[in-house]
Formats: C-alpha cells, sequence, structure tokens
C-alpha cells in the first residue's frame, strides 16, 4: 500500500534531499498541495529541495517560495551544479549562482547550501577531467560564500576523497563541510567524510535487501552525524520499492536505521532532525 506509516508525537522527520520540481510528480497528477499534504500526514516538518543545475536551482528556489509552509512543512533549498551537468559551468552560471548564494538573497529564499556537486564516473555525462575541475571550483566558491556542500558521488570515491583531502589539508573546507548525499562509499571512506566534518545521508537503498554496505556505514559512523532523506522521486525505500518516490516515505528509511541501531524509532526522528539542522544552520 502506498500510504507511509505515521508517528505523530515524535519530533518531525526532515527528508533532507527531495527533487520536488521534478516532471515526474506533474505527469503522475500530482500537485504540491498533494505531495506536502502526504508528508505532512507522514510526520514530515522539513524539507531541502536539491538543484542539478541553474534552471533547476531557479525551479528549486522557486518551488520553495510558493510553497513554504503549506501544512505546516518548511522547505529551503540548495543551488548548484551537479557532475552530470559540469559541461555547462561557465563564468556566466558561476556568477548567478554567486547571486544566489549572497547573505540577503540566501535568507530571503531559503538556500541553505551549494549542491547538488561533485563526481559521478558512473554515468559520465560530462568528461571525468571537467567534473573534477568544476568540482574544485564549486568547492572554492562555497568557502568564500560560508555555505555547505551537497556532495553527489557515484563510482568516484578515489578522486573524490583526494579532492577533498586536499581542501581539508589546506584549511580549505568549512568546519561543517556539508553532507555525503545518499553515501555509497565503504565504511571506511565513510568515517574519513566523517572526519572532515561531513554528514552522511542515507535513503532508500538501506532498506534494499541486497544492500550490505550501507547498514555497516550507519554501525560505523557516529548517530550525530547521520541525516535522512528521500532523493524523490528517485530510490524509492521498501516497502515501496519501483514506484515514484515522496518525502512521505522517508519514515521508512528512519525505520531501517532504527532496526539496524537497535533503537527506537522516536529517537531516530529527533536526532537525525536535530542533525539536520544543526547541518544547516536551522533554528531549532
Amino acid at each position: 500500500m502506498r500510504e507511509a506509516k505515521h508517528y505523530r508525537g515524535t519530533a518531525g522527520f526532515f527528508d533532507t534531499h527531495a527533487h520536488l520540481y521534478d516532471h515526474r510528480f506533474e505527469e503522475e497528477g500530482r500537485t504540491p498541495d498533494d505531495v506536502l499534504l502526504a508528508a505532512s500526514e507522514a510526520g514530515v516538518t522539513r524539507i531541502l529541495i536539491p538543484a542539478d543545475n541553474i534552471a533547476t536551482s531557479r525551479q528549486a528556489v522557486d518551488y520553495r517560495n510558493t510553497n513554504d509552509g503549506k501544512h505546516g512543512v518548511s522547505l529551503f533549498a540548495s543551488v548548484g551544479i551537479h557532475p552530470h551537468e559540469a559541461s555547462t559551468y561557465s563564468p556566466e552560471a558561476e556568477e548567478e549562482l554567486v547571486r544566489f548564494l549572497d547573505k540577503e538573497t540566501r535568507q530571503n529564499n531559503g538556500i541553505m547550501a551549494l549542491g547538488e556537486i561533485g563526481l559521478d564516473y558512473y554515468y559520465d555525462l560530462s568528461p571525468r577531467d571537467v567534473q573534477r575541475e568544476v568540482f574544485r571550483k564549486q568547492l572554492v566558491l562555497a568557502k568564500e560564500m560560508d555555505i555547505p556542500i551537497i556532495l553527489h558521488e557515484r563510482d568516484a570515491t578515489g578522486d573524490c576523497l583526494d579532492i577533498l583531502r586536499d581542501f581539508y589539508k589546506r584549511g580549505a573546507l568549512r568546519a561543517n563541510p556539508g553532507v555525503c548525499h545518499c553515501c555509497s562509499m565503504s565504511p571506511e571512506a565513510a568515517e574519513e567524510m566523517v572526519r572532515m566534518g561531513f554528514y552522511i545521508g542515507v535513503d532508500g537503498p538501506l532498506t534494499f535487501k541486497n544492500n550490505k554496505k550501507t547498514p555497516e556505514v550507519v554501525k560505523r559512523v557516529p548517530i550525530d552525524r547521520i541525516v535522512i532523506e528521500t532523493d524523490s522521486p528517485y530510490l524509492t525505500p521498501e516497502p515501496n520499492r519501483g514506484m515514484r518516490n515522496e518525502p512521505e516515505f522517508v519514515p521508512y528509511v528512519a525505520l531501517k536505521l532504527a532496526e539496524i541501531l537497535k533503537s527506537d524509532i522516536s529517537d531516530i526522528c529527533r536526532i537525525t532532525t536535530q542533525n539536520g539542522i544543526a547541518l544547516y544552520g536551522l533554528m531549532g
């Protein structure tokens, strides 16, 4: 059945990564009102809407500004250029990111992060050398504008860590550098990310029966460094795998995390929400 489990009386879930502007919602007749009502009924109180390129950065901000507060759900946004889109990075694109990341503009539009940025060698939709160059440029921008990043990394752990280690050793990362979204790194690599100050984002794959790596990651990293997310409309968790994902399903990720850590779901909800608040410097 489609309904997510409800956990009323908890602190409220924070879906720290959901592409709510994605065309799949509209194509399936799901309006923002529908999505946010379902999320609210599932106990979700906060959602961050990440971007992939300049166009979706505008979409994320517009969605946030149009729908923030509906059904009691607070919305936030990020702006940035995904590794798939690295070939589109230009001086003009960087100028627009800088305008978005101006302190007053950020505050007025709920922009809390620079991302998604990083490396993706699985699809290689942009040349790898271009991905690395654009990743470095956006890391510099994050430090200059004093904002956390949302890191996308797939099949590129070695190069990703090499770049981050270099920035970390030079003091070129923020003390709170950001989050490794949908972390698919090894437990050892995830631990190194935490040592550099990163949070670890987990989502639907944590619930997949054939996924052995991510459960080991969440056992190894401190609970105060874990945030939960859906990556909607992708990576739908069990028991709804195969359907379009929505923030209303984030409790299933929390349930699995509670099971793995032998913890109470209300504690997982409270701790991961507090972590998301700390990650993005929000008011509690």
